[in-house]
């Protein structure tokens, strides 16, 4: 049975689709069996990112609407075998998106995968509700701006309100990963430093990934950076997420951060 991951934030182009490829690619490399569905119906950009707009036949919602089978919908990685891709409809309209038909499929994905992480549009409209409803954890992207951790904050109540978990009185797990962070620009307050973002949010930092022209690279060529330059700074900073995700316990090392990070992962402001 999959665990299901929603990558969400209030705010767009913090990071949310190369993040869910990159952490979906990281995933699968380490030998899980993965899935990554794009949410965002009207504008898909996840099969660009993952270089497999061409080969997308079939969409989430000719699944949602019986005119396809899940198996003729998802693509398989041609480089990561283990990783597969279910594609949003760039003709649709967000209203296309039932919740029976979302829950049907994501029932059918639990039964397949071992993780199933879902590409959320940014803000609080119905794609971003149905992508986080079925979920498990939530890995809430940010920028260190404070109108990004604002709206990830709104989120957050969202996560707490909005999702089946929430409906059971059941917690749902939450994780911050802050995106196109650069320690020499915190360190002269042109950014915010990581602590206020933790102080912010309040919840356990998953990584922090360093701005660096290789994620653009990357999803220029079509491949999550885990894959095309995994030896890069923002590559091992997904990996060791993916690995967090999985319940491992490692050591964060932030690029030109001179104290440890480790605690914040579940201690302190980060719990």
């Amino acid at each position: 049975m999959a665990k299901v991951v929603v990558v969400t934030s209030g705010k767009g182009g913090v990071g949310k689709t190369t993040t869910t490829a990159a952490l979906g690619a990281a995933l699968a490399q380490s030998g899980q069996n993965v899935c990554v569905v794009d949410f965002d119906v009207g504008l898909r950009n996840l099969d660009l990112v993952m270089g497999a707009e061409r080969r997308v036949v079939y969409d989430f919602i000719n699944v949602i609407q019986g005119n396809a089978k899940l198996s003729q919908a998802l693509i398989r990685d041609k480089r990561v075998g283990t990783l597969s891709l279910l594609a949003a409809s760039q003709t649709r309209d967000k209203d296309a998106l039932t919740e029976k038909g979302v829950a049907r499929i994501m029932t059918e994905l639990r039964d397949k995968f071992d993780y199933v992480i879902c590409d959320s549009p940014a803000g609080i409209e119905r794609g971003a509700l149905l992508a986080m409803r079925h979920a498990d954890t939530a890995v809430i992207v940010t920028n260190p701006e404070i109108s990004s951790v604002r709206d990830s904050d709104r989120i957050v109540g969202l996560l707490d309100s909005k999702t089946e978990k929430a409906e059971k009185d059941e917690q749902i797990d939450k994780h911050v990963l802050l995106a196109r962070y650069d320690a020499g620009r915190a360190a002269r307050s042109e950014m915010l430093g990581i602590d206020d973002v933790l102080e912010i949010l309040s919840l356990p930092l998953l990584g922090v990934i360093p701005e660096s022209q290789d994620v653009l690279r990357a999803s220029n060529l079509g491949s999550p950076v885990t894959v095309s330059n995994p030896a890069s700074s923002p590559a091992r900073a997904y990996a060791d997420a993916a690995r967090r995700l999985t319940g491992e316990t490692i050591t964060m090392t932030i690029p030109a951060e001179r104290r440890n990070l480790f605690g914040l992962l579940f201690g302190g402001r980060a719990a």
